[in-house]
């Protein structure tokens, strides 16, 4: 259900459906997602194949369909609207709602370099988000958690100053942070760590060191999201695990599943196709964890009405395997049962949830009926085989 919502809604939106392989070269995850980031350093299955080349499956979607973008040739078709789902891999603590194998949905436009590309991915997954069927309080509890990292020159002013500060405090930081420091500092300011957010508390902010063009970008999306009356958050500290961001990062999160909070989350990155050798393409989208989302919905019971099919005695068989076909051909969901007496048989239907059981045993197939059960009252009528699915379609409203 939660797919297929997303489907729906990106088409929407006009985003087409790709479907990338399941492993990948590991150079692609290497070059684009970046050395220092947790999913490469500690997180991908990579193994060789017999040709001796490196591969890996695929921790995540965006670099997979930045390199299909670039191997199809499909530039030309700029602007493109992607949708995915399917599985993904990281090796990391099983834990609630993450899994070593697990599933997400994901969006990314390509070839706008404007914030209507964010907000339009931002749009759809609220709406998305907006159409789950949650359990009572959960859509309540979700939150558009928005920043801006600026671009390259905004980065490489703040990143200059905030190695300065942090190098005076390295004695508080904790040991990820301090590997962090060198190769990616800006990834401390979303560390966990209690040491390290009160070293964060009194670091230089990012906002501060913003040129005009990424303040204009980004003050285009706060405002068209006010424009669209969307709710959100400015959270100064957020920025992302991975290299290839740039200006717009954001989470949608949840108070409802303790630590692991972000259901989805994405942003912009104007230069991961160009890295990876490609043509310089803007791009945008976002990812969301199904595994996640499943644990905030609702249960929800299958409508579809059962009808129990009673054969009775080796002659019946093949008579009531026709019915059933006929049965489900009308809409109707069938179990047949394969054995026992009559008791045992009629127990199995109860059991599944049967509106109806139709026994059919060797005195209603010379006469070419069959007996129709109402199970929740316990009436029968005898009924022309020809007519009961048409008949049980009808009252039970397929």
């Amino acid at each position: 259900m939660i797919e297929e919502t997303a489907r729906k809604h990106a088409a929407l939106y006009g985003f087409e459906e790709i479907e990338t392989p399941m492993f990948e070269s590991t150079a692609i995850f290497k070059r684009g997602l970046g050395e220092t980031s947790d999913i490469v350093s500690k997180e991908m299955y990579v193994f060789n194949d017999k040709g001796g080349d490196e591969l890996v499956l695929r921790p995540e979607g965006t670099a997979g369909v930045a390199r299909a973008f670039i191997s199809e040739g499909l530039a030309q078709l700029t602007p493109l609207k992607l949708f995915y789902r399917g599985p993904m891999f990281r090796y990391e603590r099983p834990q609630k709602g993450r899994y070593r194998q697990f599933y997400q949905i994901g969006v990314e436009l390509l070839g706008v370099e404007k914030p209507q590309a964010d907000l339009e991915c931002l749009s759809l997954g609220y709406q998305i988000l907006k159409n789950l069927p949650f359990a009572d309080g959960m859509a309540s509890s979700i939150t558009l958690h928005l920043n801006t990292i600026g671009d390259l020159e905004s980065r490489a002013a703040f990143r200059e100053k905030l190695v300065a500060y942090l190098t005076t405090r390295k004695s508080e930081l904790s040991a990820d942070s301090l590997a962090r420091l060198e190769r990616n500092p800006l990834r401390i300011l979303d560390s966990k760590d209690e040491g390290d957010k009160r070293v964060i508390a009194e670091a230089p902010t990012l906002t501060a060191y913003l040129n005009d063009t990424s303040k204009k970008f980004f003050d285009d999306v706060v405002g068209g999201l006010e424009i669209l009356g969307l709710p959100y958050k400015i959270d100064p500290l957020l920025v992302r695990g991975l290299d290839y961001y740039c200006h717009t990062v954001f989470e949608f999160t949840t108070t409802a599943l303790g630590a692991q909070n972000a259901i989805c989350a994405g942003g912009r990155y104007d230069n991961l196709i160009s890295d990876l050798g490609g043509p310089k393409t803007p791009g945008v989208g976002w990812a969301s964890g199904v595994d996640r989302l499943a644990l905030m919905m609702a249960e929800i019971s299958d409508q579809t009405p059962t009808v129990a099919v009673v054969p009775m005695g080796d002659e019946a068989e093949g008579p009531a395997m026709k019915l059933c076909q006929e049965l489900r051909s009308a809409g109707l969901r069938v179990d047949m049962a394969y054995g026992g007496n009559m008791g045992k048989r009629m127990k199995r239907a109860d059991k599944v949830g049967a509106s109806h059981a139709i026994i059919l045993g060797s005195n209603e197939l010379s006469r070419g009926v069959a007996q129709v059960k109402t199970l929740a009252t316990g009436t029968q009528a005898e009924l022309p085989l020809g007519s009961i699915a048409s008949t049980l379609a009808k009252e039970l409203g397929r």
